[in-house]
Formats: structure tokens, sequence, C-alpha cells
């Protein structure tokens, strides 16, 4: 019998089943395919086209969740509308916030906007700081290593195999990352957003960004706001607004009218629009968009 086994192993007949991964964001799917490979089962609770922070609660998911080895979510608050809900409700041990299938990727992030005093007068206030990390490649590589880290706890025969993965994944990353810090080299980039969810990537590919359509987040504008705003972006020259896939086009529009800017449609997510269908086409969709 042990003879039977070893050969059927080593003809491939006996794989373990694949780890079922359940992710908040689309982003998180993606690289948790690309460093789990043929290892993972990956579902994912957000379509992209969405608000992240309000997702629709999908009774697929208490299934998914209930039979997942592992949970990953972006963190910092992002998903705090819904997760933490669905997570409790599927009962299951493994992936509660002390359970060994729960993976909050934010822990080495250092956190943008953080505010001073926690106030729902100031909107849709996140306590630990802006959560929109996921559009800075440099914090892409630092959720592969996590990601890779983790299924190799989960599953130390493959650890290496995940590692590998995502040291590939990271190396790839990096050499896009050099690419895309040259196309907005030097341009002094100057924009308005409709939400303060660009903190990183401004940051990171030096961009100034003046203001949000929202005067706070999850606060939608008056008349007065617009106005300021607008004389804000003439002041400074500004001439882009770009608007995230699932906010509506009447405020950046009439903005655009008053200012004579651009307005551009942005995904901020994986699957956001049609040409962001990864985690490296959602960073590149981002730099065409400012460089056009």
């Amino acid at each position: 019998m042990k003879n039977i086994i070893l050969f059927l192993t080593s003809i491939g007949l006996l794989h373990a089943a694949p780890l079922n991964v359940v992710v908040t964001l689309p982003d998180l799917a993606d690289i948790t395919r690309q460093v789990g490979g043929d290892q993972v089962d990956v579902y994912c609770i957000a379509s992209g086209k969405e608000d992240p922070h309000n997702v629709p609660l999908k009774p697929s998911a208490i299934t998914k969740l209930a039979k997942a080895d592992l949970f990953v979510q972006l963190g910092l608050d992002l998903e705090h509308a819904y997760a933490p809900a669905l997570v409790k409700e599927s009962r299951n041990q493994k992936i509660q916030q002390d359970g060994p299938g729960f993976l909050d990727l934010s822990g080495g992030v250092k956190p943008l906007d953080v505010p001073t005093s926690v106030d729902r007068k100031g909107g849709d206030v996140h306590p630990n700081g802006n959560p929109h990390y996921n559009t800075d490649p440099v914090y892409g590589q630092m959720m592969a290593r996590g990601i890779a880290a983790k299924l190799g706890q989960l599953r130390p025969e493959s650890a290496a195999m995940f590692k590998a993965n995502g040291d590939k994944y990271v190396a790839m990353l990096q050499g896009k990352l050099a690419g895309w810090k040259a196309t907005l080299a030097g341009k002094n980039i100057k924009f308005v957003c409709y939400h303060p969810d660009l903190s990183y990537f401004a940051a990171r590919f030096g961009l100034t960004q003046v203001g949000t359509i929202q005067p706070k987040p999850g606060i939608e504008p008056g008349p007065r706001d617009i106005q300021s705003l607008a004389a804000a972006m003439k002041q400074s020259g500004v001439k882009l607004i770009v608007k995230e896939s699932f906010y509506s086009d009447r405020i950046p529009n009439e903005l655009a009218q008053m200012t004579g800017a651009k307005v551009v449609n942005i995904p901020i997510m994986v699957n956001a629009t049609p040409e962001a269908k990864d985690y490296v086409s959602l960073i590149d969709t981002l730099v065409n968009a400012f460089t056009k």
C-alpha cells in the first residue's frame, strides 16, 4: 500500500484540495491567485464596481466563509460596514479575528490622513487613517508577501512554492514601478478627486491632490462646497478631475464647466472598469489616466 501511495503521488494523482480563500476586494483576489496558483480556490465578496466601503451583503458570502480556510481583508476599517458581520455570521472559528485563518494586510502600512479626533460630524471617519493603500504598488508588494506567508503557514508543505510565487510577483511589480515612476516624473500634475482614495497613489508618484468633491469623507457637497472647491482649483491651476467609476458624473461635470478642467473616469479597484482586469492593469490604468 505504501508503494502504491508513493507511485500515485509521483505521477500527480494525489493532490491536497485547494485552500478555500475568501477575500473582500478583487485586488486581493488577483494577488492571492498569483501567489497561490492551483492550490487556492478564491471567492471575492466585492465585484469591484461598487463603493468598497458599502459592499452589499450576500448570503452566498456567508456560505463561502463557513467553509473558508482563510479570510483576507485590506483593513484599516475599509470593510467595517460588512466584513465583521459576515465573518461572525459564518460561525467559522478558523477565520475569526484571533483565528489562524484571518489575515488583515494593513499591519505594515504607514497610514495617511489619520484624524486628530474621531467625530461622526467629520463624515465617514477612519480612526486609524486612510484605508485606500491598495493604489500604491509598493503596498501591493507588501500584500503579496503577506498572503504568501499566511498561505505557507496554513500549508507548510507548499510554503516554499508560495514564497517563490510571491517573490516572483514582487519582482515583477518592482520592475513595473520603475516604469510607472518614469512616466509620471516631472509632470507637476494637480488634481481633484471625488473621495480621498488616491492619497497613497499621489504620495508614491509625486502628484498633488488639491481637494476632494466630498468636503468630508462620505459627505456629499452642497452649493457652497462646490463653489469653494472651484475657486481653489482656479487658484491652483487644476486642470484634472478624476472621478471614481461608481460615483455620479453630475458634480464632476458641473465643476468642469466652472473651471475648464477635464473629467476622467478612473478605477480604484480591480474590475471597476474594463481596463483594470487585474492588479497590474489597475495601476497601469491609473498612471495612463494621469499622463493623458
